[in-house]
């Protein structure tokens, strides 16, 4: 290929990278303030707001790193932001589904600790 055939792509100025840095420093630090500051709050909302600034923080590597636009190369960008989209929905909408049947399927402590006073009182009448 010639040099002359070879097209300049737009990957940005260092103060746009910068932007997209801070924001994805900041998208990373709230969550993580959130859980190590044990703030009080519902555990269905905390875990809400950690996803969606986590879904937020994807958007922001696809504009900003990765230069996704609808206007560039025939489309063929915005297509796959599209992609990037249902492919986030569906790792969202199955994490949400995990951790509720995680939850639902787990045995309650109150049963717990009766298993846990019959599996001793077994053990003193064998011992």
């Amino acid at each position: 290929m010639s040099a002359d055939t070879h097209h300049a792509h737009d990957h940005g100025t260092m103060g746009q990278l910068m932007i997209g840095f801070a924001l994805a420093a900041i998208l990373t630090i709230i969550p993580f303030y959130l859980v190590m500051a044990e703030v009080d709050m519902a555990r269905s909302t905390l875990v809400g707001i950690i996803m969606g600034l986590g879904a937020v923080q994807i958007i922001v590597h696809l504009v900003y790193f990765l230069h996704l636009k609808r206007s560039s190369e025939e489309g063929w960008n915005f297509f796959a932001t599209i992609f990037a989209v249902i492919i986030l929905v569906i790792v969202l909408a199955g994490s949400l589904w995990v951790m509720h049947n995680m939850n639902e399927n787990m045995m309650p402590m109150h049963e717990m600790d009766q298993h846990i006073e019959q599996m001793k009182s077994l053990q003193s009448q064998q011992g």
